[in-house]
C-alpha cells in the first residue's frame, strides 16, 4: 500500500508540474487574458477538471511557484530552530525568500512574468490577495508563539504589552515590508546588471524596512538586521 500511495503522489506532482508547466508557457506566449483553462487542459492533454483538481484558478496557476506561499511566513514561525526569535525566523525568511526570487527575476521569463503583474489589475488584486493571506495566517502563528516564547523586550515595550495585540500590529507591518520588498525587489532586478549585485540591492532594503518594523513594535533590532544603508558589507 505504501508503496502505491508513493506512486499515485508522484504520479500526481508529475502532472500539476506539467500542468504548470504548460501554461507558463502559453502565458508567455500569448498573455494572460487570452489563454483559457479548456486551451491549457487541450495543450497539457488533460480533463479541464484535472487542471482544476490541481488549481483554484487561472490566477493561481498563473503565480504558482512565482510568488511566496502565503503559508510561507506562518511555517517559518512555527518551524523556527530553537533560540531563534519569531521575528528573527521571519528576518530570515524574508532574506532568504527575496534572494530566491532575485535570481528568478533575473532569467527572461521572470522578468515576462513581472511584466505581466504590472499591466494586469486582475494579477495584481490576486497578488494583493495572496499577501493578505499570509498576513491573517502570520498574526494567528506569532500570536501563538508569543503567548509561550514573548520576543526580547516585547513585554517592557512602550508600544506593546499583550501578544494578542501585538501579533495582528506586527503581521501587518510585516506584510507592508514585504509587499514592498517583493515589488521594488522586481524594480531592482530590473536595473541589475548581476545577481549577487541585485540579491546584496535587496537584502539592503529587506534589512532597512525590517528595522523599521522594529522600532514600530518599540523593540531593539538583532545585530543581524542593519538600518537602510548601513548593512555591513
Amino acid at each position: 500500500m505504501g508503496e502505491l500511495s508513493d506512486r499515485r503522489a508522484r504520479k500526481k506532482a508529475q502532472t500539476r508540474e506539467h500542468v504548470r508547466a504548460v501554461a507558463h508557457r502559453m502565458f508567455a506566449a500569448s498573455g494572460f487574458d487570452a489563454v483559457t483553462i479548456a486551451d491549457i487542459a487541450r495543450e497539457a492533454d488533460v480533463a479541464v477538471q484535472t487542471v482544476f483538481n490541481h488549481f483554484s484558478t487561472k490566477e493561481e496557476l498563473f503565480f504558482d511557484g512565482r510568488i511566496p506561499s502565503p503559508h510561507g511566513p506562518a511555517d517559518a514561525v512555527r518551524n523556527r530552530p530553537p533560540g531563534v526569535t519569531p521575528l528573527v525566523a521571519l528576518s530570515d525568511h524574508l532574506a532568504g525568500g527575496a534572494a530566491y526570487f532575485v535570481g528568478l527575476h533575473l532569467t527572461p521569463e521572470g522578468r515576462a512574468f513581472a511584466d505581466a503583474v504590472r499591466s494586469s489589475p486582475t494579477l495584481a488584486a490576486f497578488e494583493q490577495r495572496v499577501l493578505f493571506d499570509a498576513e491573517r495566517q502570520l498574526a494567528a502563528a506569532l500570536a501563538e508563539a508569543w503567548e509561550t516564547d514573548p520576543e526580547p523586550g516585547l513585554a517592557t515595550s512602550p508600544v506593546l504589552f499583550c501578544p494578542r495585540v501585538a501579533a495582528p500590529l506586527a503581521a501587518a507591518l510585516w506584510l507592508a515590508v514585504s509587499r514592498v520588498v517583493v515589488v521594488e525587489q522586481r524594480l531592482v532586478v530590473d536595473d541589475a546588471e548581476d545577481r549577487e549585485g541585485a540579491a546584496a540591492a535587496v537584502r539592503t532594503l529587506a534589512d532597512g524596512l525590517l528595522s523599521g518594523l522594529y522600532a514600530q513594535l518599540g523593540l531593539e533590532p538583532p545585530a543581524n538586521v542593519a538600518p537602510l544603508g548601513r548593512r555591513a558589507g
